[in-house]
């Protein structure tokens, strides 16, 4: 009887927690009317300028080849980004008390890590795709053929997935008995991790090397493998050379900012709040603007298709 009473104080003890309290960003009103305004008007520009390019890639037959069909589906994943924490923070800027559930809490980052798994896999995916194209471009339209894109595509989505679940499994299970507020505007791992009632210092680092050793793994991989095509392309002495240095651009300052806060988030050892919740807010916010905006300012074929569509969309309302 005393062992089965204590077993259900401990299980009464384990539930107590059933949702959990943002402290948000500031507590400043005028921070706070500026930060509502900035993430708005970014939300809703990267969803509109990221649904404006799948609409372009898949309404315009000249974009219909590998380097759009990837580009296409990172701007898929970016509306993913934009959609998994953005909605809510600006929802919660003026809220006193800023609240989200367990499972709530539990999902947001589940879309978290499977998001960013895909993300991480497409922009390799991008990055081999110029390779062929620069380095074997006699054999680019046989190696990167339909079949070899839905192979990539595939492969994103499941190592993603296996990736979240991967990471959640260490964690949905822990006891949460007391302290439920996480000193940030969304779920992220290393603070859920820091109010469970167990003893976590061996967990946190796993989950967060984890996370930090692919983020910068596959970022060193595609640095080298830049670097390998930029000298490929210096050796060249054609006119499309400056195209390729300009496509090459993009794709690395892409690279730089979706890689840039997750190796800080996981890697750098000395955390500090306002910063991680500053590059959080870039990271949410406008990363995904920015990666629509340098992919369409730095490539001509894709203004003059945007142009079209636009002209298109305008025609359509003017006859409706």
């Amino acid at each position: 009887r005393t062992i089965t009473l204590t077993k259900t104080m401990e299980r009464n003890n384990h539930t107590v927690v059933t949702e959990f309290v943002f402290l948000g960003l500031t507590n400043s009103w005028y921070m706070q009317l500026f930060i509502f305004l900035f993430s708005s008007v970014f939300y809703v520009a990267s969803m509109m300028g990221n649904f404006l390019i799948i609409l372009t890639v898949t309404s315009d037959p000249c974009l219909h080849s590998p380097m759009y069909f990837l580009l296409a589906n990172l701007s898929f994943t970016d509306l993913g980004v934009s959609s998994v924490s953005s909605p809510k923070m600006i929802y919660d800027i003026f809220k006193k008390r800023k609240v989200i559930s367990f499972s709530g809490c539990i999902t947001q980052m589940f879309f978290i890590h499977l998001i960013g798994g895909v993300e991480m896999v497409l922009l390799i995916a991008m990055a081999f795709d110029r390779y062929v194209a620069i380095c074997k471009p006699l054999h680019y339209l046989t190696i990167m053929s339909p079949r070899m894109c839905a192979m990539f595509l595939v492969a994103a989505w499941i190592i993603g997935f296996i990736h979240s679940v991967i990471q959640l499994a260490f964690v949905v299970n822990l006891p949460f008995c007391g302290p439920n507020e996480l000193d940030s505007f969304y779920c992220d791992l290393p603070r859920f991790i820091r109010l469970a009632c167990t003893h976590t210092d061996r967990l946190e680092f796993m989950v967060t090397a984890n996370s930090g050793f692919i983020s910068l793994g596959s970022f060193c991989i595609l640095i080298i493998s830049y670097i390998f095509i930029l000298v490929t392309v210096q050796k060249n002495s054609s006119g499309s050379s400056s195209k390729a240095l300009s496509t090459l651009s993009a794709h690395i300052t892409v690279v730089i900012l979706f890689f840039g806060p997750l190796i800080f988030f996981y890697i750098w050892p000395f955390p500090t709040s306002h910063l991680d919740k500053f590059l959080a807010i870039f990271d949410a916010v406008l990363t995904p603007f920015l990666n629509a905006v340098i992919y369409t300012l730095r490539n001509k074929e894709m203004k003059m298709a945007m142009k079209k569509v636009c002209n298109q969309l305008i025609n359509f309302k003017k006859i409706s």
